[in-house]
């Protein structure tokens, strides 16, 4: 099961938890791309919580990094 799966399967429990996984996530990609796409990753986690139906406002509620 990748990530995303387990998101989806999260976002009717815990949405809490379920955000802290994406933002994993957006760390874990930026970090091993050094930052090149972190504009494109940042708008693809935003997406993908809004389908998930945790979504956020952008630079809202983001712990900073």
């Amino acid at each position: 099961m990748g990530i995303l799966d387990k998101m989806k399967s999260m976002a009717g429990k815990d949405k809490d938890k379920s955000r802290k996984m994406s933002d994993a996530a957006e760390r874990q990609v930026n970090q091993r791309t050094g930052g090149k796409y972190e504009k494109q990753v940042d708008a693809a986690q935003q997406q993908a919580e809004g389908k998930l139906g945790f979504g956020r406002e952008q630079g809202g509620g983001r712990e900073q990094q």
